[in-house]
């Protein structure tokens, strides 16, 4: 079913909140409700979830999933949506959203896709630029979510909001989760995890993006443009969040040097 006019239209969205991720589910809900589709349209949340307690809302569907802790929970996303897909089968489209998403303003139909069944939105902060070689896409020849140089144009995407009519997602979701365990079996985990298999796909298919507004960092927000959806800093929240990154002047350092090395690395 095509998303224009006055035509009621059923969207799913998808949203994993395991462990520690349970404490941002109140606000997304809240914000999602007040802003998501809010005209002719019929939303429901399917939310992956190891507290039973987490949601009454007769919109919400509570996923029963262990916490395996980072980056298993991550990786295993494409997973843990193809076990839904019957249900999912029944939208006409399917939408994922991080944890930390809160909407801060109306998200109608502009964010479903038209011609080519996706759309997606270009990583925090990052505008178009000849630097290819600075996008984190996975260089390890070997995995599934490599990326060639030399091959652009280049756009690197974020995984933590993208949307699609449901035919189209969950094709790319079937072959996503198919490339993760792929990966597995050669032990092989790729550098920005789902990510960096996600933006292996939207190098290859053809898709529609969306403006900047809708990947707003909460702490680089910006007036050069109106914010939609922002994402929360995670480590203002828990500093269980900071994962193991030091942000010492030393551990700076070495990720600039480090993400020199890789970039430079692409090339030979």
């Amino acid at each position: 079913m095509e998303a224009s006019g006055n035509t009621p239209i059923r969207l799913a969205v998808l949203y994993i909140c395991t462990g520690r991720y349970n404490r941002f589910w109140a606000d997304f809900y809240e914000s999602a409700k007040a802003h998501l589709l809010p005209h002719d349209t019929e939303v429901e949340y399917f939310v992956f979830t190891d507290d039973a307690s987490l949601s009454q809302a007769p919109d919400v569907h509570l996923i029963h999933r262990e916490c395996h802790g980072f980056p298993a929970d991550t990786l295993q996303r494409f997973e843990m949506f193809m076990g839904i897909r019957a249900q999912l089968e029944a939208f006409d489209y399917i939408c994922f959203f991080n944890s930390n998403a809160v909407l801060r303003g109306d998200v109608g139909r502009e964010i479903l896709p038209k011609s080519n069944g996706l759309k997606a939105v270009r990583w925090i902060g990052q505008k178009p630029c000849n630097w290819a070689m600075f996008y984190p896409y996975e260089r390890n020849k070997r995995s599934r979510a490599y990326v060639k140089p030399f091959d652009g144009p280049y756009a690197y995407y974020m995984g933590g909001f993208y949307c699609g009519k449901a035919e189209p997602f969950l094709r790319m979701t079937e072959e996503l989760d198919m490339a993760i365990k792929e990966d597995a079996l050669q032990g092989i985990k790729a550098r920005h995890n789902d990510e960096s298999h996600l933006n292996c796909y939207l190098h290859t298919h053809s898709h529609e993006e969306l403006p900047r507004g809708y990947c707003c960092a909460e702490e680089r927000l910006s007036q050069e443009f109106e914010t939609r959806i922002v994402f929360r800093n995670k480590v203002t929240v828990d500093e269980y969040f900071y994962k193991g990154r030091s942000h010492s002047f030393t551990g700076r350092f070495n990720h600039g040097a480090k993400t020199l090395w890789l970039a430079l690395k692409w090339y030979i």
